[in-house]
């Protein structure tokens, strides 16, 4: 029958629900991302499209809020004051940005290398065709897309098009060879030819990209949530370029290249260009006995260096709502609370740049997280057009000016994260975890004290368990034997008349009212009334409560928390102005020399534990992955000398990322990591095309091994190099440039490593590999 009934959609016509839900009896499945409306022998599950996204569901709920508006009276709505899509909308509109000036960027630099307006159409046309076919790929697979979707996007633009320009080029360059030939081929067993001489070559670089990249798809816990998005965009799109680039521009080419000039266009520039090149590149073969010890020793010295750089989890997001965690001493009354509250949203509105505040006190008993009357959380939202850093500074500035109150000012990405991590909201937490309260609590004030010295630390804090006042009841049970009196009677007695007990529920129209029963005032006043409340025996006699137990007030920890059954208290700080891997080390070290009670000890848990264990899976994952690249690269060239050559020079693009993150504080986060990956992908990539052509040269044209081959197939291969490491440059530098908008936190650290590390990688390619070729890259007869 319920497959049959009608039900009626508010933007359709009616259907039959079997038509667009499963109806099944018995058991329900389980729950993950859906609502939930539980009816009375009917449980309706409405799952989330996989195409939904956050945008959507806050626009919904914000026109839902306008159309109830008229029927709540003189109550006021105001969705903006806590609204964490607003950094979703900004951070969107950034990197849109971004993307759109990188295009830009790489359209100018291909009409630069590129003159003549046919090839450079082609190589253009594998941008939009790369990056439509990834969303395709990306929206049969049911993602969504969000910011480290675009970041992926943006990262992988100047790569999309290196496929293109290395098979244009080619191809271009053939056409013209073949015209002036004696015997000239047709235009198709020129274009089929020449885009064969380099498929091989990008099919290899291509996967050895993907590869180096999938260790990034495979980590886990928050760093995986993170940038797995990120690598899952980056990968389509560099799989699309390659789609592109083996269907689509042979074709084109054949199309629009036969018609081009005989003799290749070329600006003043580029002839300067490359007789400047001619001029320089044989001063370094003649030089290579100094110049390779000298490049390895500088790999060597960034290899050393990189240990030894700071270390961060992920980026402060400029997000523009805060999250406040205002706490008093336990006990503190919530009229208190809200006075409290009151005086600080009155300083807080009063700063320029603050738009609005909400807050709330404690939380209900059935709540996700159950705090006292003495939590408070304050909402904080900032207008977008201020000066973000000096209303930040104000806001710390007020907060701070009252004394006495634990208090944490974090943007609402921050705060999730750090509760994610350790269920804290601080940057690094030791858990001490132990069988006795006492022990724990002088163990933690010692913690607490070798802790306040280290460098760098702010709001150090012991979680709050300090000894309130309780009254505790004793039961006697041989004295209530007596009486015929358990202590489970007993207890539920008492509970009713000093606590309540719901015994049913009253409905008015469409609000629901608990009916409870509870003891008059004067019977719970104090502790000699409570002491002579009256229990009711099985036998039906009335017996007063000091009959039975003995009643008292007694000190008793306010909260006793538990983890894997055991007890534990949290010694919590943040780290500000020193970066968070040396303040880290710093406490692990002193902590780690306390001496703790039999059944004691502690654990680090934060945002340093969580990136040294994504830094650990992504290193060991990178390694295979590693091994995967130079097996790709012996199938490419076929021989160990060849595939050991090109993977030797990897590290070389280290030297240019190493130094990048010291020119710009020094600091590692996972980011960077991330970008370190990708820079040892290019390095492959360029490394592969500028050895195949050598190869090429050698056994399909007939030169001989030696210096006029290096010098040949390195100026022919010149403007490629050139042409696809600007366009992947380029195409990064809005997000070095605006780095500190929305949207960039995590790109930024990435795009600077990648930036830096692809000057020396092309370096590597245009005067080093030549000298390590001629040098070692003869093979065998």
């Amino acid at each position: 029958d319920l497959e049959t009934a009608t039900v009626a959609f508010r933007n359709g016509a009616p259907l039959h629900l079997g038509s667009v839900a499963e109806v099944t009896e018995g058991s329900p499945p389980p729950i993950g991302d859906a609502i939930v409306n539980d009816v009375p022998g009917l449980l309706l599950i409405v799952e989330k499209q996989p195409w939904g996204n956050t945008l959507a569901v806050t626009r919904g709920v914000e026109e839902a809020l306008v159309t109830l508006r008229p029927a709540l009276g003189d109550a006021e709505i105001d969705p903006t004051i806590f609204r964490p899509a607003t950094f979703i909308e900004m951070s969107l509109q950034n990197l849109n940005r971004a993307l759109l000036i990188g295009c830009v960027l790489v359209v100018l630099v291909l009409g630069f290398f590129l003159a003549e307006w046919r090839t450079a159409l082609i190589s253009l046309l594998a941008i939009p065709l790369s990056l439509c076919l990834a969303m395709l790929m990306l929206r049969y697979r049911g993602g969504t897309l969000d910011t480290m979707v675009l970041a992926g996007l943006v990262i992988a633009l100047g790569e999309i098009v290196d496929d293109a320009i290395i098979d244009v080029e080619n191809i271009a360059r053939r056409l013209r060879l073949n015209r002036a030939a004696v015997h000239p081929e047709s235009a198709f067993t020129v274009v089929l030819n020449a885009s064969l001489e380099v498929r091989s070559a990008v099919v290899y670089a291509s996967l050895i990209v993907m590869l180096i990249f999938v260790p990034v798809y495979f980590l886990g816990g928050l760093a995986g949530s993170f940038f797995r998005p990120l690598a899952l965009s980056y990968v389509l799109a560099i799989a699309s370029s390659l789609v592109v680039a083996l269907l689509v521009t042979p074709v084109l080419c054949l199309l629009l290249l036969p018609g081009a000039p005989a003799s290749a266009p070329e600006t003043p520039f580029l002839r300067w260009l490359h007789s400047r090149y001619r001029a320089l590149l044989p001063r370094f073969l003649d030089r290579s006995p100094r110049l390779l010890p000298a490049t390895a020793a500088a790999v060597v010295a960034a290899l050393i260096a990189f240990p030894l750089l700071g270390q961060e989890f992920l980026p402060n997001f400029k997000e523009y709502d805060f999250l406040m965690h205002w706490v008093e001493k336990p006990g503190t009354s919530l009229d208190a609370m809200r006075r409290i509250t009151i005086r600080a949203s009155k300083d807080l509105r009063a700063i320029p740049g603050v738009r609005n505040f909400g807050s709330h006190l404690g939380r209900a008993e059935v709540a996700d997280e159950v705090v006292g009357a003495n939590f408070t959380e304050l909402w904080i939202s900032l207008d977008p057009a201020s000066d973000y850093d000096r209303t930040v500074a104000q806001v710390q500035a007020t907060v701070d000016a009252y004394p006495g109150l634990v208090r944490d000012l974090l943007t609402y990405l921050r705060e999730r994260i750090k509760e994610v991590l350790s269920g804290t909201s601080a940057t690094l937490v030791v858990r001490l975890f132990g069988p006795d309260l006492d022990s724990l609590r002088t163990a933690a004030a010692e913690v607490a004290r070798v802790m306040a010295p280290v460098e760098g630390l702010t709001d150090l804090k012991v979680q709050q368990q300090v000894l309130v006042p309780h009254i505790a009841v004793r039961f006697r049970p041989g004295k209530a034997d007596r009486y015929g009196l358990t202590a489970g009677d007993a207890r539920r007695q008492i509970a009713t008349l000093v606590r309540g007990t719901k015994v049913g529920e009253i409905y008015d129209q469409q609000r629901t009212f608990d009916v409870v029963v509870w003891g008059r005032p004067e019977l719970r006043r104090d502790l000699s009334t409570i002491r002579d409340l009256r229990l009711t025996s099985p036998t039906g006699g009335v017996i007063p409560l000091s009959r039975v137990a003995d009643v008292s007030i007694e000190p008793t920890p306010n909260e006793i928390t538990r983890e894997g059954a055991s007890r534990k208290l949290d010694i919590t700080a943040n780290v500000r102005g020193r970066d968070l891997g040396s303040a880290a080390r710093d406490v692990e070290r002193v902590v780690h020399a306390l001496r703790y009670p039999e059944g004691t000890h502690p654990e680090f848990l934060g945002e340093y534990t969580a990136r040294r264990e994504a830094s650990r899976r992504l290193l060991a994952l990178g390694a295979l992955s590693l091994i995967g690249v130079f097996l790709i690269l012996h199938l490419d060239f076929g021989n160990t000398r060849t595939a050991t050559l090109v993977f030797a020079s990897l590290p070389f693009a280290l030297i240019g990322s190493v130094l990048a993150v010291v020119a710009t504080g020094g600091s590692l986060s996972l980011g960077s990591l991330v970008g370190f990956v990708t820079v040892l992908g290019i390095a492959a990539r360029n490394g592969i095309m500028l050895v195949s052509h050598y190869r090429h040269l050698e056994e399909q044209e007939g030169f001989a091994f030696g210096r006029a081959l290096v010098l040949q197939g390195a100026e022919e291969r010149l403007s490629p190099i050139l042409m696809t490491a600007l366009a992947t440059g380029l195409a990064l530098v809005p997000l070095v440039i605006f780095g500190s908008r929305p949207g960039h936190e995590i790109e930024h650290p990435m795009a600077v490593v990648i930036l830096g590390g692809l000057v020396t990688s092309t370096m590597l390619n245009l005067f080093v590999m030549p000298a390590l070729y001629l040098r070692y890259g003869k093979r065998p007869s």
